[in-house]
């Protein structure tokens, strides 16, 4: 009989790409993953990767093993949630993914009321960006994600995954005291133009609205600043360095110098849930998803 365990690492390999993503993503050491497959190699008398370069690829054989893994996996993750369920308890773990003003502005409530709520439920949080979190849902890294995403830049979800939209967060201009736009009550997208930027790196989702936002109106945005969290803006926008566009949640307050206005049409983003289908029976799933909807009209909004 094959160990469940080593079958996992292999299946995560063939996921993953590679040993070290497979570790990261199991929570173990390369060396451990090595160490399993090379078990399970040794059971099945035969050879499950071969090296390429700096990677590895799988043999046919592996092929064959992941294939059985996948659906041995999914054997044991329906079972989790039936056995669960006829418990009627939310225990054991639930792994969340949330973008980061999420984590800020909407997950402290929303954890804490799980944990006292559910306490045989083990919550583990972790700052995702919607782009690997809808995957990652997907692979069955995650448990649930809390993503958003916009009218122009939708998010794509793998076919397994159901969703549940939690609301809209709407989005201000934020400049300083001294510029040409701050004594306007609304801001139109074509008075952008000729700005510099301060926006989240590329391969961000809010770095992507902004870039088709300002193309929408024959402007290609110069960024001047890069920053990974919104937090830090109104601190840069203080300094002259940037203008920047700011979501609500989680916002912090502004400092004198800065003032937020609004822009005309508004822009939101559409903050959602994700979770894979075939866990929707899953008490823990429905206690987190209850949870959400219950903070979301009390987040925390500037």
């Amino acid at each position: 009989m094959f160990d469940l365990a080593r079958l996992r690492a292999l299946h995560a390999v063939a996921v993953y790409g590679t040993v070290g993503a497979a570790a990261a993503a199991l929570g173990y050491t390369p060396s451990a993953v090595s160490q399993q497959i090379a078990k399970l190699e040794r059971e099945t008398r035969s050879v499950l990767l071969e090296r390429q370069g700096r990677g590895v690829v799988l043999t046919d054989a592996a092929h064959t093993l992941v294939e059985a893994a996948a659906e041995l996996l999914a054997i044991v993750e329906r079972t989790e949630v039936a056995l669960e369920e006829q418990r009627g308890k939310a225990v054991g773990m639930l792994t969340i993914g949330a973008f980061a003003t999420a984590v800020r502005g909407l997950m402290p409530g929303v954890v804490s009321d799980l944990m006292a709520a559910c306490p045989g439920l083990d919550v583990r949080l972790r700052d995702t960006d919607p782009y690997p979190a809808a995957e990652m849902v997907g692979r069955g890294e995650l448990d649930l994600a809390v993503v958003q995403d916009w009218p122009s830049t939708p998010l794509s979800v793998p076919p397994e995954v159901s969703r549940e939209v939690l609301g809209h967060d709407p989005v201000d201009l934020l400049v300083p005291t001294g510029h040409r736009l701050a004594e306007r009550e609304r801001v139109r997208p074509e008075e952008l133009r000729g700005e510099r930027w301060i926006s989240v790196p590329p391969g961000n989702i809010c770095h992507d609205w902004l870039t088709r936002l300002l193309r929408g109106v024959g402007e290609e945005p110069l960024i001047a600043v890069e920053a990974s969290e919104f937090e830090a803006y109104p601190s840069l926008i203080s300094r002259g360095l940037g203008i920047g566009l700011v979501p609500r949640l989680g916002r912090t307050p502004l400092p004198d110098d800065v003032v937020a206005r609004a822009v005309q049409p508004a822009p939101s983003r559409r903050v959602f849930a994700l979770w894979r289908t075939r866990s929707s029976r899953r008490p823990a799933i429905r206690a987190a998803l209850g949870a959400l909807r219950a903070r979301w009209p009390v987040r925390e909004t500037a």
